[in-house]
């Protein structure tokens, strides 16, 4: 291997040593943020998810306010967990884990905007459009903050993404064309004619298709900085079902820094919403001044 391995996991703790300081003054202050997760059904990757949340929220001074709803839960029934949360004077902030099996799109149009700790209500991400400060979509905002942490430079880099999806591809190519991150980004997905010719030129490829392998080392630039966002689940070797990223492994003997799938994007997911969580608390005691 000779790629620098952009390790999330080292750096969501150093993120939370951070905040937790922050916490602290805020708790000084009276101030106590509080996360809120609204969870339907008991689907395994989504459980684990929200308790990962809430463990880190507990290890740096964040309340965690949870609601669980059966998978048999209305829309109806979401939508007034939601209205509970966003007139809830204790929760900074809340995020509906999807999928919910239900109209996801209008429970998402219902969160406050200001309470929204996953940047993704259509009015944040208008915002983000229109370049109106907003809490901002996490995993996009992890990639940004490796980025800095790693010394990858953004101001005038040509940037691939590949994946067009509202979570990740379609936001993150708008953030990276900010003028604080300054780049040139060309969103690729699985239809893109020749996608070598795209990623071959690229100082930073973000994979975000969830196709296993979709990028190869033949397509990268040498020296090039390589981030795996993908998430599949494919057969192993003794045939269970595993993750597998987007990217080849043989990418680590051409990349110039590169993330571990898992442990690379995953966790500064959760940093980024920990960041969300308490911004919106310190702009709450701005406001209250």
């Amino acid at each position: 291997m000779t790629a620098t391995l952009m390790d999330g996991k080292a750096t969501l703790a150093t993120i939370k040593a951070e905040l937790k300081d922050r916490v602290a003054a805020l708790a000084d202050r009276g101030v106590v943020p509080g996360l809120g997760t609204v969870l339907v059904g008991d689907d395994p990757a989504s459980s684990w998810y929200v308790r990962a949340k809430h463990r880190d929220c507990q290890e740096i001074g964040i309340a965690s306010i949870q609601r669980t709803l059966p998978a048999t839960a209305t829309q109806a029934e979401v939508e007034a967990v939601v209205d509970e949360l966003n007139a809830d004077p204790d929760c900074t902030g809340f995020l509906v884990q999807q999928p919910t099996g239900l109209d996801d799109n209008a429970i998402l149009a219902r969160v406050d905007p200001d309470k929204d700790v996953d940047g993704l209500t259509p009015v944040n991400l208008g915002r983000l459009v229109l370049g109106i400060p907003a809490p901002l979509p996490c995993t996009p905002m992890g990639i940004i903050e490796l980025c800095r942490r790693y010394d990858i430079p953004l101001n005038g880099a040509e940037v691939v993404v590949i994946g067009r999806g509202l979570t990740v591809g379609r936001p993150l190519g708008l953030i990276l064309t900010r003028r604080s991150e300054n780049s040139t980004v060309t969103l690729c997905h699985t239809g893109t004619r020749d996608l070598a010719e795209h990623t071959r030129r690229a100082d930073i490829v973000v994979a975000a298709a969830g196709v296993p392998g979709i990028l190869k080392p033949d397509m990268v630039k040498p020296g090039a900085a390589v981030f795996d966002v993908g998430v599949s689940r494919v057969a192993g070797p003794d045939g269970k079902s595993v993750v597998a990223g987007d990217i080849d492994p043989g990418v680590w003997e051409v990349a110039g820094a590169m993330t571990p799938n898992p442990g690379g994007v995953g966790p500064m997911t959760r940093a980024l919403l920990l960041t969300n969580i308490v911004e919106a608390a310190e702009r709450s005691l701005q406001a209250a001044d």
